[in-house]
């Protein structure tokens, strides 16, 4: 669950205990499910990329790309193609519901569990695929295993961290999404060059960090929150010594079983959602999932090596520069490790804005003056000037939105809706991040260089809502948010009265 040794907070609370091996290697394994993701967001780009994948799928993408007066911004702009990367999302969306039901009646651990099953299935019929329905079919799974573990993964990291580091322990999760994106780019680089199943082999290689996931997560604690709110009390007991590391942890002990009492008094948490004094944590929960996919980072990710082809690299000089993109999101998170409960969320986040929406606007103005639709390529020189404006920005993201975007949600609902509200969280994530995939070749072919002014648009929407609306949460205990943050707010405390209507909800 949540706290330990907020040392120097005021009047927060402070709970004994040291940082474990045993935690340290709960949280490597459980981070398995970012990685599982982050890979799927890195492979999906190269391997659409493929001439072997699109002539045995989408033929008449390739043609197109063969096409000697071809469209810079239309070569890929194929609604089945699409399809391919963003049916998973859409999957993960529906998934994310039913994993909140399971995370709730069968705790975190058993649920990552069957992220891994859906993981390993999926993964054998895409790079198995021998026609598209069989591909898609396979992403549908690996969108269900998505769902599963992206709704597990966080709450747990969340829930077994001292509250003292729980910002960094639970960016472990979008560090391993982007070392998920990082090897992805690596594999799709070595596996291009591989005829003609090079891109079986990049959609195989997903089932080793499934595997990883499948037998580590055997080794590991389920949380002691989860234990005493299914009941299991003097287990969660003996885990939360366990992973603290210390004899004496009664008053931490005592403030999850009062969270799990009145967590229990809410039969209906989804109901319990709706009513105006979860609204702050729900709103918030929901705009940072808005807010992180119109950034416009899964655009660059999916189709770095898009992208690159279309600024004038080669095939594999496109994939190439992912790579090194992909480096520097793995090195930029932990930059966020370092200063998340330091510096605290909210200048991660607002600095980003800023960094993001220069780069964001200086790649759509260069667009736009030298790379017309045909016949028409960037300079050497340019090329490598955007390559290094989308470094910039994916640096921005990889300490601010990507990381907090799970981490805040994670930390601030009350466990009575900590599952419902996380589901929200997850669900609106892969809608959006579906709506982006789904769009964004068509958003390019229609767009052309205006794409990137209309994601610099909705940046300076996200700095004013960070700016004004989102509370700090650095060094709060977990269960502490309601009358540390929230009744606090100049703004959102009015929607937390008394709180006292939670019984029987």
């Amino acid at each position: 669950m949540a706290p330990a040794l907020v040392i120097g907070n005021g009047d927060l609370p402070e709970f004994e205990g040291r940082i474990t091996i045993y935690v340290a290697v709960c949280v490597v394994i459980a981070a398995f499910g970012g990685l599982m993701f982050g890979y799927d967001i890195g492979i999906s780009g190269g391997v659409t990329a493929m001439d072997d994948f699109l002539k045995m799928f989408f033929p008449a993408v390739y043609e197109r790309k063969q096409h000697a007066h071809e469209n810079n911004y239309c070569k890929y702009d194929n609604q089945y193609l699409q399809l391919f990367t963003s049916s998973l999302y859409l999957a993960a969306l529906v998934a994310s519901f039913v994993a909140s039901k399971v995370c709730s009646k069968y705790g975190r651990k058993p649920t990552m569990q069957i992220a891994s099953v859906f993981f390993l299935i999926g993964v054998a019929l895409t790079a198995g695929g021998v026609n598209i329905e069989m591909v898609i079919i396979g992403r549908i799974l690996l969108g269900c295993g998505v769902g599963f573990a992206n709704q597990a993964v966080p709450l747990f990291l969340s829930e077994l961290a001292p509250t003292k580091i729980r910002g960094a322990l639970n960016i472990s999760f979008q560090l391993f999404i982007t070392i998920g994106i990082l090897i992805a780019n690596l594999v799709n680089y070595w596996a291009s060059n591989i005829h003609p199943y090079g891109w079986r082999i990049s959609l195989g290689l997903a089932g080793i960090p499934a595997l990883v996931l499948s037998f580590g997560s055997f080794a590991i604690c389920e949380t002691p929150t989860s234990l005493i709110e299914r009941n299991k009390v003097e287990k969660g007991r003996k885990i939360l010594r366990k992973i603290r590391g210390v004899d004496n942890v009664e008053d931490e002990f005592d403030s999850i079983v009062h969270a799990c009492e009145m967590a229990r008094q809410v039969k209906q948490p989804f109901r319990k959602l709706m009513k105006p004094a979860s609204r702050p944590p729900l709103v918030i929960a929901i705009l940072l999932q808005v807010f992180q996919q119109f950034t416009g980072i899964n655009a660059i990710m999916f189709y770095a090596p898009v992208l690159f082809q279309t600024v004038g690299f080669g095939n594999d000089a496109a994939l190439l520069s992912s790579v090194i993109t992909g480096a520097i999101n793995v090195l930029s998170t932990f930059v966020s490790i370092y200063l998340v409960d330091k510096a605290g969320r909210k200048i991660l986040l607002l600095e980003a804005c800023v960094q993001m929406l220069l780069t964001q606007g200086i790649i759509g103005g260069i667009l736009m003056k030298d790379l017309k639709a045909t016949d028409s390529y960037l300079s050497h020189g340019e090329a490598v000037f955007v390559v290094t404006l989308v470094c910039l920005f994916v640096m921005g993201f990889a300490w601010s939105w990507g990381p907090l975007g799970w981490l805040i949600p994670s930390e601030t609902f009350p466990l009575e809706t900590r599952t419902a509200g996380f589901a929200f969280a997850v669900s609106s994530n892969m809608l959006f991040t579906f709506i982006i995939a789904q769009a964004f070749l068509s958003m390019l072919c229609h767009m052309q260089a205006g794409i990137f002014f209309f994601f610099a648009a909705w940046i300076v929407v996200m700095g004013l809502f960070t700016w004004f609306l989102l509370p700090e949460t650095k060094g709060v205990p977990i269960d502490s948010m309601v009358e540390k943050v929230w009744k606090q707010h100049w703004f959102w405390s009015r929607f937390m009265g008394d709180n006292d209507d939670v019984k029987g909800v």
